[in-house]
């Protein structure tokens, strides 16, 4: 007879505890539908509002309207995010879909080598993203380790981009900048997707064309089948790096060995020209590059010289034998918009920025140079510094790609809006005209 209390008294009690626990579920079900969940502030308080002379490089603003940003820190967000990658990829706003049957048909490649400015890669990358291509990152191994694995974080995300299989040490100027974009391309001649031309870019570079203009470029009747390496025969000012033997001082400097060790004359009786470090190159060629002997010569025969890679790319771009290479060329082709101190008053009116090692580090007023310049990149940019310079040209970028995309347009990839209007249905009305 106790025993069947006891039992009577135990089902009584679980069966109240259940009641209790459906009753807390369900009341907490009832308040998540029926209240509203408060809406994320339009511009949160950390954002840099647009410059009010940014405006005039921005479409379709009348007076009275505003842009506002929709993410401000992009560093802080990947470092702290513990997101799955789709939803971390639709919050930083990529473009996830070919925008063109054109571009879809002629994928690029890019090198991208990178050891600072987390937020700067994470836009540019964006910038530059696009699903049918594929990306080679170059991580420079004295990098912070959190950097390190904020790239590799968001580098993962994508099946169409990977880290280096190789990382250098980079020293400036020295061989280790050259060898880094190397290691990407071996590991790109690997790669399934059937890219066309490689480009190289850095960490401070940000486009200016849109990926549809960078393959129009590449295949007009100028450039279809050839590289682009702009450069000349060496000048007589510049022949100390390729005739006095130099050591890479790891990680720091580059310096002369002894008191004035000279080299041996370049293999296979080659002409030494003199350009920029930036490139676009056929697949072809990359091939090239990797395989064959006169690459190879030349490749070791410039470990003891001074900025190599500012003549190893164009040297052999003047090679008859290899592929797309384009003799006597001179400095044609529209690779980067670049204001060099020493061309102040012949190419551009002077920095609005600041010089750093005689390049111009961008201010917003350099903004219309740069746009009518319509070069591939621009280079250089900081976030500290002139940082309305980069956000004006990124919202400016980011409307010209999608203005010419034949496909509609998600709302996720608007990297900013205007405060009275829906700006989605403006890209999605233009999208289907």
């Amino acid at each position: 007879m106790h025993q069947l209390e006891g039992t009577k008294c135990s089902f009584l009690l679980c069966l109240g505890m259940s009641i209790i626990i459906c009753s807390v579920i369900y009341l907490r079900a009832r308040i998540t539908t029926t209240e509203p969940a408060e809406p994320k502030p339009l511009e949160p308080s950390s954002c840099r509002p647009f410059s009010t002379e940014c405006k005039s490089f921005l479409p379709g603003t009348d007076e009275g309207v505003e842009w506002y940003h929709r993410d401000c820190q992009v560093e802080s967000y990947i470092l702290n995010s513990h997101l799955q990658c789709p939803d971390l990829t639709q919050n930083l706003h990529f473009i996830t879909r070919p925008l063109s049957p054109e571009e879809e048909e002629y994928p690029l490649a890019f090198i991208v080598t990178v050891h600072k400015e987390l937020e700067l890669f994470v836009r540019l990358l964006r910038a530059i993203y696009m699903p049918q291509n594929v990306y080679c990152i170059h991580v420079d191994a004295k990098a912070p380790w959190e950097y390190q694995m904020a790239v590799q974080k968001l580098v993962s995300c994508f099946q169409n981009a990977f880290l280096s299989s190789q990382s250098e040490t980079v020293t400036y100027a020295g061989f280790s900048r050259l060898k880094a974009d190397l290691n990407c391309m071996k590991d790109l001649a690997k790669s399934k997707i059937g890219w066309r031309k490689v480009v190289n870019l850095c960490g401070q570079d940000f486009p200016v064309k849109s990926n549809l203009e960078l393959v129009q470029y590449m295949q007009s009747k100028e450039w279809r089948d050839r590289n682009m390496t702009p450069g000349v025969k060496q000048p007589v000012s510049m022949r100390y790096r390729t005739r006095l033997q130099h050591k890479e001082i790891m990680g720091s400097h580059v310096a002369r060995k002894g008191l004035g060790l000279k080299k041996g004359p370049p293999p296979h009786n080659l002409q030494v020209y003199f350009g920029t470090a930036y490139y676009a190159l056929t697949r072809a060629f990359v091939d090239f590059v990797l395989k064959s002997p006169i690459a190879h010569d030349l490749l070791e025969w410039s470990k003891d010289t001074f900025s190599p890679d500012e003549h190893y790319w164009v040297t052999l771009n003047h090679v008859k034998e290899a592929p797309g290479s384009h003799i006597d060329g001179g400095w044609a082709g529209d690779i980067r918009a670049i204001k060099w101190r020493d061309q102040e008053g012949r190419t551009h009116s002077g920095c609005k920025g600041h010089y750093v090692r005689d390049i111009c580090i961008y201010g917003f007023e350099d903004l219309p140079w740069i746009i009518n310049r319509n070069s591939m990149f621009a280079n250089k940019f900081e976030r500290n510094t002139f940082p309305e310079a980069l956000d004006c040209l990124e919202q400016w970028h980011r409307h010209k790609v999608l203005s010419q995309a034949t496909v509609p347009i998600d709302p996720s990839w608007l990297l900013a809006i205007q405060s009275n209007s829906s700006s989605s249905s403006y890209f999605n009305s233009s999208a289907e005209a």
